[in-house]
């Protein structure tokens, strides 16, 4: 198939996975796509409108981990909302008061129980709120969350990020600075991201790839499914129509302990409004026993 056709949207008639019992997770990563002022207020980038079809996704979608990356404070509110009570979060904003973007992870409190979690600037000061290296303008984060899994009483770790949009320096430096932070702990983890950088680049294989300093790479979920759910969908649409063969640059990866049962790429679309400028990367994993 030509990599540039485009095909129909997805019909959003139900959940692409839906909630899952244990021992499988429902693993989620979506960018929101942070809140912007629009003078004309007709453009399909508006929170306004947006909001509402987030909202519609998620209710449908319900995951057990959701990984969001552009987060507004007052957007956090609304996916913790939009989820409803079972569920909690964790992250705050990029900046050094805590404010700005986040990365925050969503988590069922159900399933999951919360055991420990992190927040580290993606800098050579990653203890330090705000700072930044490697030619970023603006502050990265990544943060984490440990679980025992209520179900299984397995243990894993969940680390989200968003990587810089500009430098490809800082991108590389990021991934290999993340791999490092997943090595230094025992549990099998997941890593979500928008990577702003496409398979194949040089953080995907720093992730992904062979390193003798640590242990085995990071798997890429939608590679490594045993069923795929959708077409391969670009994941970065800008509101336009999904595109077959787009650039993937929203990440699901999985620790070689897990079994990635199912994966998909949710390009939904609501009378035609997508909810993102990104489309929502979604994978079953099955947990080590």
């Amino acid at each position: 198939m030509d990599p540039h056709h485009v095909l129909a949207p997805a019909v959003p008639d139900g959940p692409l996975v839906g909630p899952v019992p244990a021992p499988q997770l429902h693993v989620m990563t979506f960018n929101l796509r942070r809140r912007m002022w629009h003078p004309t207020g007709r453009s399909p980038d508006r929170w306004s409108h947006r909001r509402g079809l987030i909202r519609r996704l998620l209710a449908a979608e319900r995951p057990t981990v959701l990984s969001v990356q552009e987060a507004l404070p007052d957007q956090a509110d609304w996916v913790l909302a939009s989820l409803g009570p079972d569920y909690r979060r964790v992250g705050t904003g990029r900046q050094a008061d805590g404010g700005g973007e986040g990365t925050p992870i969503f988590y069922d409190c159900r399933r999951l129980q919360l055991t420990d979690s992190n927040q580290w600037a993606l800098s050579e000061t990653p203890h330090r709120a705000g700072s930044r290296s490697w030619g970023n303008l603006v502050p990265r984060i990544a943060v984490g969350a440990s679980f025992t899994d209520r179900g299984t009483g397995v243990a894993f770790r969940v680390v989200n990020t968003h990587l810089d949009h500009l430098s490809a320096r800082s991108r590389l430096a990021s991934a290999r600075m993340l791999r490092q932070l997943i090595e230094e702990r025992p549990e099998p983890a997941v890593l979500t991201a928008d990577a702003n950088t496409g398979i194949g680049s040089r953080p995907y294989r720093a992730l992904t790839g062979p390193d003798l300093s640590v242990a085995a790479p990071l798997r890429d979920a939608w590679m490594d499914a045993e069923h795929r759910l959708t077409e391969a969908w670009g994941t970065f649409s800008h509101y336009r129509p999904p595109r077959h063969g787009g650039r993937r640059i929203d990440w699901i990866l999985v620790d070689e302990r897990f079994t990635v049962a199912a994966a998909g790429i949710h390009a939904a679309r609501f009378d035609g409004a997508a909810a993102s400028d990104h489309e929502p990367v979604q994978a079953v994993l099955a947990l080590p026993r």
